[in-house]
């Protein structure tokens, strides 16, 4: 399936200091979670990434933790990988809409996250989706995150003194006194 529909991969960045990851996994089905994650893991192991691996209970929970773990540990980057099925309800929306938009509020605010929660019509999408045999999402998204990695050591270094920080320090007003 994966052959029918060409697309470009862009090749693993290498990196010449150690990368750490965090894979957040929202496990509700189970079979596409541990697809996704066995490809997550391959690409990682193949760019010669370490990882953590942690379970959320759905979705909707994986901006949280990712968050948590941005704010109060180390990891170079986060893999989100989870399986959105559509139902009856309108619920689908809600989960897809909000767990895509909390992940992408992270990435702005400076965490490198690979997006792999997959939203599908049916169990088989979402099975053809996560199989690292065939489109491999999950390693899909362990590369985004690398990328964004990659990008980011390559312009963190550099500050241009522009914004609030300038490049001569912070000076605190003398002799502002108010009565």
């Amino acid at each position: 399936m994966a052959d029918q529909d060409p697309h470009h991969i862009l090749p693993l960045p290498r990196f010449d200091k150690p990368v750490k990851l965090l894979i957040a996994v929202a496990p509700f089905y189970r079979d596409i979670a541990d697809m996704l994650i066995a490809g997550a893991r391959a690409k990682l192991d193949e760019a010669g990434a370490t990882h953590e691996l942690i379970e959320v209970p759905g979705a909707l929970e994986l901006p949280t933790a990712i968050g948590l773990a941005h704010r109060m540990s180390n990891f170079d980057g986060y893999v989100a990988l989870g399986c959105v099925i559509r139902g009856e309800t309108t619920h689908y929306e809600t989960v897809c809409n909000d767990s895509s938009r909390g992940l992408m509020l992270l990435g702005l605010q400076g965490a490198m996250i690979g997006n792999g929660i997959l939203t599908v019509e049916n169990h088989e999408q979402g099975v053809a989706r996560a199989d690292p045999a065939d489109m491999d999402k999950g390693g899909g998204a362990a590369a985004a995150a690398l990328h964004l990695i990659a990008l980011g050591r390559r312009w963190g270094g550099e500050t241009k003194g522009v914004g609030f920080r300038p490049s001569g320090g912070f000076q605190i007003a003398e002799g502002t006194d108010r009565a």
